[in-house]
């Protein structure tokens, strides 16, 4: 086995793994996986004899105090009971930074990510460190983002996104609205059976484990910046920008501009890390410590997804700078 002494991911990896009992491995070692996971926030696990997705999950399963199996917005992974598919996106398209689940009322507190077949060009995970980002923002926008917090705003308009009825699995107006009212969140019933909500997350946490203040959002995914160029002005053509699908503001309701999100960008980038998948290996992430995405892709590409260790937001010590 090799383990690196530095960086992120930490790459934890067995030359010759036949004959060993991966779940075993990580019972017995549990403790050493908890504090390489704190000290780097991300781990590769390569070269464990995981080739299925039942494999994985059960793997998984060691690595999380229990896997959440009820994230309704992901298609379940087919071989497994409580891990997903990733999410689905067009292949040429990049999926921007975030970490998951961050724009709700509660979140994984880690995720994890096994490559059952990489992609024969791109479809690389970048993920990068947030505490590392929230100190690499110029101070004044950071400042703003802990101040101010982040007003996610969704409108549930056929023809333009999922039906609020498939998103929440349910035609009862009343059940939506006692879910949106127990996560905290605003909503209000359009014309044409639309549904708009609003809620208002942290943009800045503390880590619960390394008290540094951490980038933790979903604000370069949902922004309206994010769109392409192309796609934002046929948008815009059709629909007010109130009206769009998904959009991001600062907490009081005021814009965030496309000047800062193109900082908030670069800075991303300037700090992620690349790796290109092999097949049977396991991403963990510290999701309130680390961000991902996923690069454009080109041929056949199987990533199953698990997530546990859920927190609340009301749990979560949010920075107020």
């Amino acid at each position: 086995m090799d383990m690196t002494a530095a960086g992120m991911p930490l790459v934890i990896e067995y030359a010759a793994a036949r004959g060993l009992d991966a779940c075993a491995w990580a019972d017995a070692n549990q403790a050493d996986i908890d504090e390489a996971l704190l000290r780097h926030g991300a781990i590769l696990f390569r070269g464990f004899p995981l080739q299925t997705p039942a494999e994985f999950e059960a793997f998984a399963s060691r690595m999380v105090s229990r896997l959440y199996g009820d994230y309704g917005d992901l298609p379940k992974k087919e071989g497994g009971q409580e891990i997903y598919q990733s999410t689905p996106y067009p292949e040429r398209e990049m999926i921007l930074y975030h970490n998951e689940s961050s724009h709700l009322e509660r979140w994984p507190g880690r995720q994890l990510f096994f490559c059952e077949l990489p992609s024969t060009h791109g479809g690389a995970t970048p993920i990068v460190d947030c505490q590392a980002v929230y100190r690499a923002l110029p101070a004044d926008m950071a400042r703003d983002f802990a101040r101010k917090h982040l007003l996610y705003v969704r409108n549930f308009i056929r023809g333009l996104d999922v039906r609020w009825q498939d998103f929440y699995g349910t035609s009862d107006r009343a059940q939506v609205e006692t879910r949106l009212r127990g996560a905290g969140a605003q909503w209000e019933w359009l014309d044409g059976d639309a549904l708009r909500t609003r809620m208002v997350c942290p943009a800045v946490i503390v880590h619960p484990r390394t008290g540094l203040p951490t980038f933790f959002n979903q604000v370069q995914l949902h922004h309206i910046s994010s769109l392409d160029a192309e796609l934002r002005e046929s948008l815009l053509s059709m629909v007010a920008e109130d009206r769009l699908p998904r959009n991001v503001y600062y907490g009081d309701g005021s814009p965030i501009s496309d000047a800062t999100m193109a900082v908030v960008g670069a800075t991303y980038e300037r700090l992620a890390v690349r790796f290109t998948w092999q097949r049977g290996d396991v991403l963990l992430l510290d999701n309130m410590r680390v961000a991902h995405a996923r690069d454009p892709y080109e041929g056949p590409r199987k990533i199953a997804v698990a997530m546990g260790d859920m927190v609340a937001r009301g749990d979560a010590r949010q920075l107020h700078a």
